[in-house]
């Protein structure tokens, strides 16, 4: 198959273009290279793949309608995977129209590019972040989803819902993808196990928003990915699947897990809440267990280190 994965530079979509060409499908990779973090990131996340036969790279953004016609007229494409997403909650808050134009407008060219070419399948990367507000926990994909406390997970939600309005216009198959707290290999370094570990390691305060009691369900990058493979397989009509490890671990427990895996103590400064922060994501995963096969296998404490180990040998200057 040719499968089109839009942000394939990027934590996530670089991971997904490995898998994808080493079960030997053909990907065109779509990036930006935008400056959100380091460009110079992105590029070493893709070394290997590029000049592969069953891999192409295209830099340009999903703004840009004419390239994406141009994408969809020139490849006869199967699949379009769409990770692209200007990310994290806390700029969305100064910037929304920024983020709106990318993750909302960007969304619907690739959909309306879909409808233009007759491409019937559609994955669409999500976000634990459309949950909001919700006290009920684990979060499950039934849950009502009508509280975004951030612009980010606003723009999340409405491309969930312009999927479903294609879904049912077009008949495209679409599945959305709910992704929990994302990290291993090539973690975005604005992201919170990379950035305390860069802070530990260094010697530097490590900030701790609130009293450390905040919780999030961590989900390892392997098992992400054996999530969206099997998305990609299976995807007919139009569904929504949590992908996390079912399992929560608390913003205090992540700083001593980094420090025992680092062997340094953390300078902890203690600081306000942030607006936008959820109090506890934790991903209710029974759906995508029984109809993804989805078995998330990697605990936290393998996969920070993992991590660490990685970040050794791979620190960015």
């Amino acid at each position: 198959m040719v499968i089109l994965v839009t942000g394939g530079a990027g934590f996530i979509g670089s991971h997904l273009c490995g898998r994808l060409m080493r079960e030997g499908h053909r990907v065109v990779c779509l990036d930006n290279f935008d400056d959100f973090y380091n460009p110079e990131i992105k590029r070493r996340n893709i070394q290997e793949a590029i000049g592969e036969e069953q891999f192409e790279l295209i830099e340009g953004d999903i703004r840009d309608t004419e390239l994406i016609e141009r994408i969809f007229r020139e490849h006869s494409l199967d699949i379009v995977a769409h990770l692209a997403a200007r990310a994290g909650v806390h700029p969305s808050i100064d910037y929304p129209k920024l983020y709106e134009e990318v993750n909302v407008q960007g969304t619907i060219n690739l959909l309306d590019a879909c409808r233009e070419f007759g491409i019937k399948n559609f994955i669409f990367a999500s976000s634990s972040s459309v949950y909001g507000g919700n006290s009920k926990v684990p979060f499950s994909e039934e849950d009502r989803v009508e509280t975004p406390i951030s612009p980010y997970s606003a723009t999340k939600r409405a491309g969930e819902l312009f999927c479903y309005t294609y879904h049912r216009l077009f008949d495209i198959n679409i599945t959305c993808l709910r992704y929990f707290t994302v990290y291993g290999p090539r973690q975005r370094p604005e992201m919170a196990i990379h950035k305390f570990t860069r802070l530990i390691d260094g010697n530097e305060r490590v900030p701790m928003y609130g009293d450390g009691q905040s919780m999030r369900d961590y989900t390892y990058i392997d098992d992400i990915i054996d999530g969206t493979l099997e998305a990609i397989s299976r995807n007919k009509g139009y569904e929504i699947y949590n992908l996390g490890e079912f399992h929560t671990t608390t913003l205090i427990d992540l700083i001593r897990m980094l420090e025992e895996a680092l062997g340094k103590k953390a300078i902890i400064e203690t600081l306000p809440e942030q607006k936008g922060d959820m109090p506890i994501t934790y991903a209710n995963i029974k759906k995508a267990r029984k109809r993804l096969d989805y078995a998330p296998r990697v605990s936290m404490e393998e996969g920070i280190g993992r991590f660490v180990e990685w970040y050794r040998q791979n620190r960015f200057p």
